[in-house]
This record gives structure tokens, C-alpha cells and sequence, in this order.
């Protein structure tokens, strides 16, 4: 099983999108790329991810447009949308979890979508828990404030 938090990336502008990928690609994600929202639409009929990362300015649709019928699909799928614009109306927000815009620092975008989607490591075990084994195997899970920091299975981007 592959341990790699999977992502969609949709970006109409080709040579943005190869960079973004082939970075997010070395920080241990496995991209899905698409330059074409309606492709990325019919991609998502058909295919799982864990989580949306689209360009907001797009000729079809936007990436606004995108993320509500991603959302309709996979409600559990979380949406991150990234824009040149410094803001979007809030009303173009209503179905993304979280927007970046202009000047925004590539760690604040790695660390929201690693926050996103909690590891599949961990999940596996909270699954397993779940099934009553909890006292057995209690998930490990670390949070920031208690003298602790996250086990992390990315490459620290800084």
C-alpha cells in the first residue's frame, strides 16, 4: 500500500503546473496532474484522491466551480485553492477548506495540505482501532503543545 498522500492538481497554465508538481512530488506527495478542469471533473468520476489542489483562473471553469462539484462527488475530499489575486469573495470559498493567494510561502501551503489529510499510517491504525482493539493498539498520534512535535514522514521543506 502506498503511503503517499495522493493529489489532484489542476493548473490551465502547463509550465506552473510541471513546477508545482515535480516540487510537491520531491516533498512526498504523489501528483495527479491536469491542465483542463473538465478533465479533472471526469477524472474524478472514476478515480480516488486525497485531497483537490486547484488553480483558481481557468478558461472552462474556475477553480471555485471546480471545488463545489469535486465537493458534490467527494464530500470527504478536502479542496485547497491557490490564486495569483491576494483575495477571492468568500462566496467563491464556500466549498474549498483552504485558499492561498498571492505571496503566499510554499511551506504554508505544504504544511495546510499535510494537515488536511491526516497520514494514511495513522489512519490505518485509528481504522484498526476503531474495530475495538483500541486498548490493544492505541493510535499514535502526537500534537503540537504537548512538548511534542508530530511524527512526520515528509521531507522537511525548509
Amino acid at each position: 500500500m502506498d503511503e503517499r498522500t495522493t493529489v489532484l492538481y489542476v493548473d490551465d497554465n502547463p509550465k506552473s503546473s510541471r513546477l508545482l508538481a515535480s516540487v510537491l512530488g520531491e516533498c512526498g506527495f504523489t501528483i495527479i496532474s491536469k491542465n483542463d478542469p473538465l478533465e479533472a471533473l471526469a477524472l474524478c468520476r472514476r478515480t480516488g484522491f486525497d485531497l483537490a489542489l486547484l488553480d483558481y483562473e481557468m478558461p472552462s471553469m474556475t477553480g471555485a466551480q471546480l471545488a463545489r462539484e469535486i465537493k458534490h462527488l467527494m464530500p470527504d475530499v478536502p479542496v485547497v485553492l491557490i490564486s495569483g489575486r491576494s483575495s477571492i469573495p468568500a462566496a467563491e470559498l464556500e466549498f474549498v477548506d483552504a485558499h492561498f493567494g498571492f505571496g503566499t510561502a510554499l511551506d504554508d501551503l505544504l504544511w495546510t495540505m499535510r494537515i488536511l489529510v491526516p497520514p494514511k499510517v495513522v489512519a490505518r491504525e485509528i481504522e484498526f482501532a476503531d474495530r475495538g482493539n483500541l486498548r490493544d493498539h492505541p493510535p499514535r498520534i502526537a500534537h503540537r503543545g504537548q512538548g511534542q512535535m508530530p511524527e512526520s514522514r515528509w521531507a522537511d521543506s525548509t
